[in-house]
């Protein structure tokens, strides 16, 4: 009954905007001849549709339309997504905040809950955990933004899926530099090489090089950024066409952290004057290469084909005190000694994060068309594999100085890898009417094998011990949509799947008693979405209304001095209405708007020995908006001159589970201009913008669930950015 109650104000708001759409589609098309408008092509479903058949939300954005930026952070392309909340918290190195529909939130660093794909190899490990850093702005071509049900068909931590190509070469070679620069020292430069070819068997390519640093807007948040990216194409004599990409990304940044929020008040600029002595700090240094094939047998057969392997190496400096001895400490009430401190803590795991991470996986699968009449099947088997070595180190010397790495703490080979078979059908069992389905086998298997031993100097209570362990994780994955083609302008559908999500292995490297957190239950979740879209003379407009009931959500169990750690929650629920448009309403002026409603709750009480502390079933999802909304305006010609504006609203961030204080809401407003002049072999490109256009005060992220109170991540102020390139073809 519960579940009736939630989803009928959301099935009347549904049968409402129906009934109001189609009554304007009749009004507009009933005395005018049918309008030929432009068709999207959509890769995220697999389905072989255009965007307004998709049965799910789906949202492509084009990189030539969003070039008016420094082009570092995907933030600066990924705008007006309803349903994707993504906060750039000007911290590189904890990278950005990516939640859909409430997914993903939690993550104090790195991104969860949402898989990540570049030219359809994996940014996401089997185990969830992402990051964004090795996308590639200066070569990206569009990005695919899938929500609701339907990112079931990518397998676990598929509560949103961010789908990146980046651009083939094409026509005379050519090479482009450019350079920007920006407020606090922001400076970037790029270089792109790239041509196409008119012979089969010869390969196009795209390369592409930038250097990015910054002295940061707050004290302590430094960055230097390489990052490189090569693609090469071959479209082969039998039909087949083969891309191999190489990227390579090396980051040293500063790390500032929180601020409570009388210090965010005093000083957004600050770093925590204590902090200051640990040199908190991240270094990332990734290189990975991929293989994607597809080849046409013949009209009704395809198979396509990816592999891909990478290494990726981080040392993380955190901000752990050294602690207390037990001698130091006395005894307890019972006589026994008191247990050591933080790092004097024998099962403490040290304050230097160090690691080495080899990867690599495949994806094959085949599809058939019309084999049956009117379906198409889809039959794969997704493999991903990777192999840690991962150290703890103390934080301070013999000399008691912090920020360097000191002696071993935490020394374990981790291991994880999934085998993941998979099917997709599509059939149009009457003209109007389509039937989508998918079937995925999700499972993850995780070991982790402990070679630092030690016992405690002062009780064999204390002892360090062995934290090896293993388990597995596995869960069938349905998943069905219902289409109905209402006419050529509109379309209505409704889908439902079940979700999957597992505990990362950074999430389960602490738990409260130091050790490896085999605890940890994967969540579970039911996802329903009724959607509506059209595509007429007077845009493109979509509605869709969700609700996602969660069982053993993976939610923060608090964060302090550094280190995160995390505890399932009975049951979490998350509802909502998302609508977006956009049309281009005359000659090169086009119009977008969006707009996001999420209701993101606990289900039910979280019980702790502190009342104070109890979560009550009602409080909402931190770090969750549950309102936010987008309007941008831009005239975009292919040549001269060319400005946009666009405004952001995003409502207030509870900070922690218990709702204690929030981030306030913030409005954004931001304008550029830029202007484009080419010939036949040179073309200039200039921009300007400035962001945060009436200085807002505001938080640009928290770090949910902090422990010590430090859960505000101030953002910069009214900001500038300005740059120029250059582009000769050979």
């Amino acid at each position: 009954m519960q579940g009736k109650y939630h989803l009928m104000p959301i099935n009347m708001t549904l049968l409402c905007l129906t009934a109001c759409i189609c009554q304007n589609l009749y009004a507009e098309t009933g005395s005018t001849e049918p309008v030929l408008l432009p068709t999207l092509k959509i890769e995220a479903t697999r389905t072989d549709t255009d965007w307004l058949q998709t049965p799910a939300s789906v949202y492509r954005i084009d990189q030539n339309k969003n070039e008016n930026n420094l082009g570092v952070n995907l933030s600066e392309t990924l705008k007006g997504v309803p349903g994707l909340q993504l906060n750039n918290r000007e911290n590189y190195a904890q990278d950005l905040q990516i939640s859909m529909r409430g997914f993903g939130a939690r993550s104090t660093f790195g991104v969860r809950g949402i898989r990540l794909y570049v030219d359809g190899i994996p940014a996401t490990m089997p185990d969830g955990q992402g990051q964004t850093s090795n996308i590639d702005l200066s070569s990206l071509d569009h990005i695919e933004v899938l929500g609701g049900p339907f990112s079931s068909l990518y397998g676990n931590s598929s509560g949103g899926t961010i789908l990146t190509t980046t651009k083939e070469g094409e026509g005379r070679d050519s090479i482009q530099l450019g350079y920007s620069r920006g407020s606090h020292n922001k400076g970037r430069a790029d270089i792109v090489l790239q041509g196409g070819t008119d012979q089969a068997n010869e390969p196009s390519y795209v390369i592409s090089s930038s250097y990015f640093d910054t002295d940061g807007y707050r004290e302590h948040s430094a960055a230097k950024k390489v990052l490189s990216n090569a693609k090469l194409t071959w479209d082969l004599d039998d039909g087949s066409k083969v891309n191999w990409i190489v990227n390579h990304v090396d980051i040293n940044a500063d790390d500032p952290q929180g601020l409570t929020r009388v210090q965010w008040k005093a000083n957004p600029k600050q770093q925590v004057p204590f902090l200051k002595q640990f040199d908190v700090r991240k270094e990332i240094n990734q290189t990975q290469t991929g293989l994607t094939w597809s080849k046409p047998i013949n009209d009704q057969h395809e198979i396509y084909g990816m592999v891909y392997a990478g290494h990726r190496e981080v040392t993380q400096y955190q901000s752990i005190p050294k602690g207390v001895a037990s001698p130091d400490l006395g005894l307890d009430d019972n006589g026994n000694p008191q247990p050591s401190t933080s790092q004097m803590n024998p099962r403490h795991a040290g304050g230097v994060i160090d690691f080495s991470r080899d990867y690599y996986g495949t994806d094959l699968r085949w599809t058939g068309k019309d084999l049956l009449p009117n379906t198409r099947l889809t039959a794969g088997l997704a493999f991903d594999y990777m192999d840690e070595n991962r150290q703890g180190y103390e934080n301070f010397d013999a000399n008691n100085q912090f920020g360097v790495k000191g002696n071993l703490r935490r020394d374990e080979k981790n291991t994880l890898w999934n085998l993941d078979p998979y099917l997709q059908a599509s059939w149009s069992f009457l003209p109007n009417w389509t039937l989508d389905t998918g079937l995925r086998y999700s499972n993850v298997h995780y070991e982790s094998k402990d070679a630092y031993f030690k016992a405690a100097e002062y009780s064999a209570d204390q002892d360090n011990g062995d934290d090896s362990g293993k388990t597995d994780y596995d869960k069938v994955l349905p998943s069905a949509a219902l289409t109905w083609k209402i006419n050529d302008q509109l379309n209505a559908y409704a889908s439902y799947a079940k979700g999957f999500e597992t505990p990362t292995f950074t999430e389960m490297a602490y738990s409260k008693n130091d050790g490896m957190n085999f605890d940890l239950k994967p969540a579970t979740s039911d996802n329903y979405e009724l959607g509506l879209k059209s595509q007429n003379q007077l845009g493109n407009f979509t509605a869709a209304i969700f609700q996602s009931n969660t069982q053993d959500d993976i939610v923060s169990a608090g964060t302090e001095n550094g280190r995160a750690t995390y505890r399932n929650a009975d049951k979490t629920l998350r509802k909502g209405l998302e609508l977006s448009w956009n049309k281009n309403l005359w000659r090169d002026l086009t119009a977008q708007a969006s707009y996001s409603f999420i209701d993101a709750t606990f289900d039910s009480d979280i019980s702790n020995t502190d009342p104070a502390k109890v979560v009550a079933k009602g409080n909402y999802i931190p770090g969750v908006a549950k309102n936010q909304a987008f309007v941008a305006l831009a005239w975009q010609p292919e040549t001269g001159f060319n400005a946009g504006l666009d405004v952001r609203y995003i409502d207030k961030l509870y900070v922690d589970d218990i709702n204690s204080d929030a981030a306030p809401s913030y409005t954004l407003t931001s304008a550029n201009v830029g202007y484009v002049w080419k010939n036949a072999d040179w073309k200039v490109r200039t921009f300007a913008r400035v962001d945060n256009l009436f200085d807002e005060d505001y938080v640009g992220s928290i770090i949910v669930n902090d422990g010590n109170g430090r859960f505000f991540e101030p953002a910069d102020g009214v900001n500038w950015s300005a740059g120029l390139s250059l582009t000769k073809a050979f």
